[in-house]
């Protein structure tokens, strides 16, 4: 049972992670990545990387253990958002040295 929560938890961290890359990708907007912050790269990514969560969940026999694999699937989407919410993914461009876009709700913000 414990392969089911960790593909399952590895199924919502990485499904919460394509999110932000394919909504900021489709709408042309950008969005730090380390492949590249341009809209087609996180679009590209954000469609693998939904891909990536699918056969994730897949593999984990969701069906057969629906408790398990919602556990993980949460646990996995917990950890990506607050990830995300953090800033995460500015700090992993600057740690690695790459530009990052303007965050755009902290400049509406103020």
């Amino acid at each position: 049972m414990g392969h089911v929560f960790l593909l399952s938890a590895l199924a919502g961290l990485m499904g919460a992670n394509a999110v932000p890359h394919f909504v900021k990708g489709v709408t042309g907007e950008e969005f730090p990545n380390v492949w590249g912050n341009d809209p087609l790269r996180n679009a590209v990514a954000g469609t693998f990387g939904l891909a990536l969560a699918g056969a994730f969940g897949y593999g984990a026999g969701l069906p057969a253990h629906p408790l398990t694999g919602a556990v993980g699937l949460l646990t996995g989407a917990l950890v990506m958002a607050v990830f995300h919410g953090l800033g995460g993914a500015y700090r992993l461009n600057s740690a690695l040295g790459r530009p990052n876009p303007p965050r755009a709700s902290h400049a509406e913000t103020g």
